[in-house]
């Protein structure tokens, strides 16, 4: 009797877990567990990469912020062919995924031995060529399986899955590195997770994209992608969100570990402290990503990337006051974290949602690759920017992210204007229809 009713009470709480986790279609959940093993790979790096190429093989930070802004040139030509091999009849969404991952996977074996300026550059092109192409596919597939009421939270799963993964990591290689200090095997581990889910990709998910019929011409779908104003106006606001993400990857690790006076080394926090940051961030995403996208998914898309935008800016203020102040620099690098990660739960699936009720069922491909576009211009800026600013301390160096929060005022206008845009079409619907 005990043991039937211990069976019952351990199915009840099975149900209930099984019913607070999002209704979706069983590609979804497969497409996420190889994203999980991709992103376990990614966290390999997040917090290495900079600290390595300019502490272990002696190049110096502009030189490492050029090279990480090859990845965004990179990036930028292969969104455009992506916008178009996605729609397309040959290639579709599941392979481009699948070369996507194959490209990403040879980046990071070239990385790993990357000892000259030649392979640290030809290593960030392969990578930037190969994450242009995934992103854009990744999110057609997931917006073609689901719907309107459950999209945001498949997005809010992505994003989840992509902040375990980061989570495992960065901090089993922040055990690693502090007991071997070898980090170029870290680079052919991520290498290894992409060929990976590569393979995932090959036997679990076909492909999603219907067949329109007619035969497509790319120029006229671009040229009407580009007379979407709304688009228009919502890619130059997530320009500068983007310009913020590359920071948090590049230019924070670096300006932690070298020009924080209070921190638990000399000059800044050891790359196991910096490990712990990343690690809470990452933790406070898994933790409260479905459930605050769950508590604002009846808000307007635009309002919540507004407040996003706002609680970013005031990270990036305390980042710049642990660089100037001398008061508790742990305390404020911890908090600093967790407004970035709030910023970043908020934003993601509300502006990737948004996007894509925007598209065309038949442009899906081309509206994801110009979303994905503004990441290659960000992440060609953001570390070129970031890198020069540390490289002149005594003309920009910790000021940086106070010109930063300038940035985010312009793209909070931009966002007001845009949602304005948008209540103005959604009353026009409304008299259409006879309301």
């Amino acid at each position: 009797m005990e043991h039937t009713e211990a069976q019952t009470d351990l199915q009840d709480t099975a149900t209930a877990i099984f019913a607070w986790l999002p209704q979706l279609r069983r590609e979804i959940w497969i497409l996420a567990t190889g994203q999980l093993l991709l992103y376990i790979g990614q966290g390999f790096t997040l917090v290495y990469a900079s600290i390595y190429f300019v502490n272990e093989l002696g190049f110096s930070p502009t030189q490492v912020g050029l090279a990480l802004s090859s990845s965004g040139l990179a990036g930028i030509v292969g969104r455009f062919w992506s916008g178009y091999a996605i729609d397309s009849d040959f290639w579709g969404r599941r392979r481009t995924l699948m070369l996507s991952a194959m490209i990403t996977a040879l980046a990071c074996f070239c990385l790993a031995f990357a000892n000259t300026f030649v392979l640290l550059v030809l290593g960030n092109l392969l990578l930037g060529l190969g994450i242009s192409l995934y992103w854009p596919a990744n999110l057609s597939i997931t917006t073609d399986l689901t719907t309107t009421e459950n999209r945001t939270e498949a997005f809010a799963l992505t994003r989840l899955v992509d902040h375990l993964g980061l989570a495992l990591g960065a901090l089993l290689a922040g055990q690693y590195v502090a007991m071997s200090g070898n980090y170029s095997i870290l680079f052919i581990l991520k290498g290894l997770t992409y060929a990976l889910f590569a393979g995932v990709i090959y036997v679990a998910i076909a492909e999603t994209r219907q067949p329109f019929g007619d035969v497509r011409n790319v120029w006229q779908d671009w040229w009407q992608a580009f007379r979407d104003r709304n688009l228009l106006i919502f890619l130059s606001a997530n320009i500068i969100f983007t310009i913020y993400a590359a920071q948090y990857t590049s230019t924070l690790p670096l300006y932690l570990a070298n020009f924080i006076p209070g921190g638990n080394t000399e000059i800044g926090f050891s790359e196991q402290w910096i490990s712990y940051f990343f690690v809470w961030h990452v933790v406070l995403k898994v933790v409260f990503q479905l459930p605050i996208t769950r508590l604002v998914k009846t808000i307007n898309h635009v309002s919540i990337m507004l407040v996003a935008l706002i609680i970013w800016s005031a990270a990036f203020f305390l980042l710049w006051l642990v660089g100037n102040i001398a008061i508790d620099p742990l305390l404020i690098a911890i908090s600093a974290f967790s407004l970035i990660a709030l910023a970043e739960i908020l934003y993601s699936p509300a502006g990737v949602s948004l996007l894509g009720e925007m598209a065309p069922s038949n442009l899906r491909g081309i509206y994801f690759s110009l979303e994905s576009q503004c990441w290659s211009i960000g992440f060609t800026v953001g570390p070129a920017l970031g890198g020069w600013a540390l490289d002149h301390p005594e003309t920009m160096g910790t000021n940086l992210w106070l010109y930063l929060i300038t940035g985010g005022f312009v793209a909070s206008f931009i966002l007001v204007v845009l949602k304005q845009k948008l209540t103005t079409v959604e009353e026009s619907d409304l008299i259409v229809d006879g309301f």
